[in-house]
């Protein structure tokens, strides 16, 4: 296993270093399809829009909010008893400014400087880095496409386990885009409880599978509560990417202590805010299939339209992601997006942006309409570089 260490530099977001790139192309007249940031363009509904208008006209909204509202408490509550059967006490809910955000946070208030924290390869960027910046050290566990991106907990060894203090687990997957299913969880619960480790879920693309499947909770799992809480956010089911509305879900007592330390450094969700999370979790929920469907086409625009020019990408099985392996040509996934960009305007994230266990791939974002996932296909033919 990989380990990471608090106080090493860090590199600038890969995210940052693309969008300089983005714009030396776009300033060089070139028409630039940018499937890199997973930032929906689809609308949000326009009761949300309304509901937050509203809100924001009224003055007594502007003070600082501290807690969440009874509204948005009773809205989260029955949410998660409709979509996962899940109960959820007051006490076990609290709203963060963003699932980026709360994961950044999430370990202070019970990691250090002595403590061990799992996270995946590949994996997202702030699980490794939100351990990092409480000064905990980060033990890597490698996510192989063998096991379908699944991780095999045989992967990681008796001491490390014993001596870790959380684990950050992510599904479905950004960026391999695979999906656990029920038995997975099962397994994480018993491997947390015999381990005594805090689970760290991050659940944020649970409504798009784009296998036809409903998504889980890991807390529909018994025993879940016991051993951690999850992350679920209302950016990409709801298109409100920009309102920063998440929520740390299940343990009281995980909730208990980072609401304490959040109390230190944040005064709380802006009520207007709140009162559109309000209208999106309570209002009519069509939305929810009409992005999925929406998503789905775009896969399969993107995905088969690959397939059919030589590079067999499989269809991505969950998240607004495609996963793919690049040609055996090239030495590095940054070199093969490097060479992407210039002859073709499509941009696309490295895998090593993502851990060790990333290279060798890419990951796409599903943010453009399926004809321009075509032009995208057309211009990765006409360019050669599958070829060389």
């Amino acid at each position: 296993m990989q380990f990471l260490k608090a106080g090493e530099p860090a590199e600038s977001n890969i995210f940052n270093q693309l969008d300089e790139r983005k714009r030396a192309l776009l300033q060089s007249g070139k028409d630039v399809i940018n499937l890199s940031i997973g930032t929906p363009d689809f609308q949000p509904d326009s009761h949300v829009m309304e509901a937050v208008s509203r809100a924001a006209l009224d003055p007594e909204q502007y003070k600082y909010s501290l807690n969440e509202t009874r509204a948005l408490l009773d809205a989260v509550q029955d949410w998660y008893k409709r979509r996962y059967d899940v109960t959820l006490d007051d006490d076990e809910i609290m709203a963060v400014c963003g699932s980026q955000e709360g994961i950044a946070h999430v370990c202070f208030p019970f990691a250090g400087p002595n403590d061990l924290i799992l996270a995946p390869d590949p994996g997202y960027p702030i699980f490794s880095f939100g351990p990092l910046m409480a000064g905990a050290t980060v033990a890597l566990y490698p996510l192989k496409e063998e096991n379908n991106w699944l991780l095999d907990f045989a992967d990681i060894p008796e001491d490390i386990a014993d001596r870790a203090k959380a684990m950050v687990v992510s599904y479905p997957n950004n960026p391999t885009t695979a999906v656990a299913d029920r038995a997975f969880y099962e397994r994480l619960v018993t491997f947390a409880r015999e381990h005594n480790i805090i689970v760290i879920h991050d659940n944020a693309y649970s409504d798009l599978l784009l296998n036809g499947e409903q998504g889980l909770s890991f807390l529909s799992i018994p025993g879940a509560k016991e051993v951690g809480i999850e992350f679920n956010s209302l950016s990409k089911t709801y298109n409100l990417t920009g309102m920063r509305v998440s929520f740390a879900l299940g343990n009281r007592e995980v909730i208990n202590k980072f609401r304490a330390f959040r109390s230190q450094i944040d005064y709380g969700m802006f009520y207007p805010i709140q009162a559109g999370a309000v209208a999106a979790l309570t209002g009519p929920q069509d939305i929810v299939a009409r992005n999925r469907e929406g998503y789905m086409a775009r896969r399969d625009a993107l995905c088969g339209g690959l397939r059919s020019i030589g590079w067999d990408v499989p269809d991505a099985q969950g998240t607004m992601f495609v996963w793919a392996k690049i040609p055996d040509r090239f030495a590095s996934s940054v070199d093969f997006v490097v060479e992407l960009m210039e002859k073709t305007g499509v941009i696309v994230v490295p895998g090593s942006a993502f851990g060790a266990q990333g290279e060798g791939y890419v990951r796409f974002a599903l943010v453009v309409p399926p004809e321009r996932m075509a032009e995208a296909v057309r211009r990765i033919d006409q360019s050669g570089i599958l070829k060389g």
